[in-house]
């Protein structure tokens, strides 16, 4: 029952931490962090992302274009990139160290310890890589926020809102970070101890009336 149980928490996490994984990649490249409309031209959408700024007509066209110099962002796209750049590489690297300590992983069956310490250092990475998600996702969405309501802006500029793939990066960052959370719990309830092997028994000595040992058949002929 214990074994069974276990090997759900660990398919739970493992498959919470591959969705966080891919949604953070897709969070990483799509121009969808921020949505601009024009109210004097309803007809477009701008959205923005870390890479490049796009524009949607009603048509259908869609026309991007890509950031200009990288030290010429504001610091917040800057460190976005960076942790969502490294958040794809942590949770990779965390599915990859975790997928050999489960328990339906057949080659480290008969080796607890590594299993557990691969569970560990698999869940902690994957921790790593939600909270590398969630803190630029968020950071945006304050700036966000800020300049949306900022008084000394006229009411007629427009103001950006938030894209669909902040949603996205949130729910990202907290798959990462509960798969990590499941396989690391998960990985306390692996015995890292191998069961005592059965000692031999000796037979017992075969003893004589007075507590003594019988004589061996062939020197008892030899006694007269």
């Amino acid at each position: 029952m214990a074994g069974s149980w276990q090997m759900k928490v660990q398919a739970g996490g493992m498959l919470m931490a591959l969705l966080g994984w891919v949604s953070s990649c897709v969070t990483t490249f799509v121009p969808l962090w921020k949505n601009l409309n024009l109210e004097l031209n309803e007809l477009e959408v701008w959205t923005m992302g870390l890479w490049q700024v796009c524009i949607a007509r009603e048509e259908g066209a869609v026309e991007c274009q890509a950031h200009g110099s990288f030290l010429a962002l504001p610091p917040e796209l800057r460190v976005s990139r960076l942790l969502m750049c490294l958040s794809n590489g942590l949770g990779l690297l965390g599915c990859l160290l975790a997928a050999p300590g489960l328990e339906s992983w057949r080659p480290c069956q008969d080796k607890p310890g590594l299993r557990r310490r691969l569970l560990l250092s698999g869940g902690a990475v994957l921790g790593t890589a939600g909270m590398a998600t969630l803190a630029p996702v968020s950071w945006v969405a304050y700036n966000t926020v800020l300049d949306f309501w900022d008084d000394t802006v006229p009411d007629i500029v427009p103001r950006w809102e938030f894209g669909e793939a902040t949603f996205l990066g949130w729910f990202a960052g907290a798959f990462l970070t509960t798969g990590g959370l499941l396989l690391a719990c998960s990985a306390h309830a692996t015995r890292t101890t191998m069961p005592p092997a059965p000692t031999c028994r000796q037979p017992p000595a075969v003893q004589g009336p007075t507590g003594g040992h019988h004589p061996h058949p062939k020197n008892a002929d030899l006694v007269i």
